[in-house]
């Protein structure tokens, strides 16, 4: 239930306690003090009104009551009038958010010990009372701030105000703090994805650090990555000048079996170093491109039938939305043939299905050959890895680079090759999977 990023989750544990720290203050200062306070006032107000009522009864005459409410009504300050033979129904009116009229009525029936009604909501700035005598009712409209604490909400929106400024001015700080972490996220994730982006270390000391730590992190990767593509060049051009050179005798020599013999050991020899150089290369050298994805799968999948592999190609649209992808075709494509390849070497029909999902593509190839054991597959993935005889990637001269072609060029766009077993052919399931 947290928020999952950073500025969220310092934003909860930052404010929960202000929160909380605002409740707690305010409800014990309502309930130690206005309640304390208003109880005090309207006890105060009672033993006056409880005198005035008990005079009252002691006068036969309800002229003479009604005179000497008249003539006490301006000294105490309330409108007091009296209804001959009248009689009330005890009882009280207020508003459901008047908490402080809680207390006003519960303290006048625990001081005034006849009948009355409370009426806290016709008028705001006003209590109406009726008390019930032997004569009849006694009527005292009573100021309301000779009951109770004037404007007792005045605190209450201080705090809430207070609250929202402090709130505003640590949002706005950590919004700040958190942004040269997530740009240190964005380079990375996108480093790690084939992209250099243009990085500044800033923010506070230790993320400084680990944007510096970065960078040079970064920049020894992308030496390392020369310095090999260098070596790489030198040795296919030594490899292959021999190469050549006996190609050439061969073809000058009569033909026998010593000779086709010769031949298909050079064309293996070829075959090996030009897997043995693609899985040292990687995918690195190339830009990467937005290419239509689906366009992208039609060609790879006329690819796969030009070199006699011919999987069945089908396309699956999981949620509305364009085609269009920031990948590297050149190796993308070279990964998937690497999987129909293999699906054709071991099986006898195999199918190539493009995925599209709103977060993430997927190419599957699947085929009905013997596949590979489940406790087995992650040794498939391993460059050079030797199977059992079900499926030997060492034989006919592979040397076993393709799954593991295929699954630096998932990697390095940030997605990940996953071996299983298909439910339709029963053979291998390869999932190419990158993210959107």
């Amino acid at each position: 239930m947290l928020p999952r990023s950073l500025l969220g989750r310092s934003l909860v544990i930052l404010l929960v306690p202000i929160v909380l720290l605002q409740l707690v203050v305010g409800t014990i200062f309502f309930q130690r003090h206005y309640q304390r306070v208003t109880q005090q006032m309207t006890e105060n107000f009672s033993s006056g009104f409880q005198y005035v009522v008990r005079l009252s009864e002691r006068m036969d005459d309800p002229a003479e009551i009604e005179e000497w409410l008249a003539e006490i009504d301006a000294p105490l300050g309330l409108n007091l009038s009296f209804e001959e033979g009248a009689t009330i129904e005890p009882g009280r009116l207020r508003e459901f958010f008047d908490l402080s009229g809680w207390t006003i009525a519960d303290t006048l029936e625990n001081n005034i010990y006849r009948p009355l009604w409370v009426d806290l909501a016709s008028d705001s700035r006003a209590a109406t009372i009726l008390v019930q005598t032997s004569d009849g009712v006694i009527r005292a409209v009573v100021p309301r701030s000779r009951l109770s604490v004037s404007n007792p909400h005045q605190l209450l929106v201080l705090m809430v105000m207070a609250a929202i400024l402090l709130a505003t001015i640590a949002v706005i700080f950590m919004r700040n703090q958190v942004r040269p972490i997530r740009r240190l996220a964005e380079a990375s994730e996108a480093f790690g994805k084939g992209h250099s982006l243009t990085f500044r270390p800033s923010g506070a000391e230790e993320v400084r650090r680990a944007g510096m730590a970065f960078l040079s992190m970064r920049s020894r990767i992308e030496r390392q990555i020369d310095q090999r593509m260098q070596m790489l060049s030198g040795v296919s051009h030594d490899l292959r000048t021999p190469l050549t050179r006996m190609k050439l005798t061969l073809a000058l020599l009569e033909e026998d079996e010593e000779t086709e013999a010769l031949r298909e050991d050079v064309d293996q020899m070829e075959r090996m170093l030009s897997e043995f150089l693609d899985f040292a290369r990687g995918d690195t050298t190339e830009a990467t491109e937005t290419v239509d994805i689906v366009v992208l799968g039609r060609s790879i999948a006329d690819q796969a039938e030009r070199s006699g592999h011919a999987p069945k190609y089908l396309v699956q649209k999981v949620s509305d939305g364009d085609d269009l992808v920031h990948l590297r075709p050149v190796a993308v494509s070279r990964a998937i043939l690497n999987l129909t390849a293999n699906a054709t070497r071991y099986g006898t029909r195999s199918t190539l299905t493009l995925r599209l999902t709103q977060r993430a593509i997927s190419f599957i190839v699947e085929d009905d050959g013997p596949g590979i054991p489940a406790e087995s597959r992650g040794d498939a993935l391993q460059p050079f890895s030797r199977l059992d005889r079900s499926r030997n990637q060492d034989e006919g001269g592979n040397v076993g680079l393709g799954l593991s072609i295929a699954m630096d060029v998932a990697r390095s766009h940030g997605g990940s090759l996953i071996l299983g077993e298909s439910a339709e052919l029963g053979g291998l399931r390869a999932e190419f999977r990158i993210p959107r």
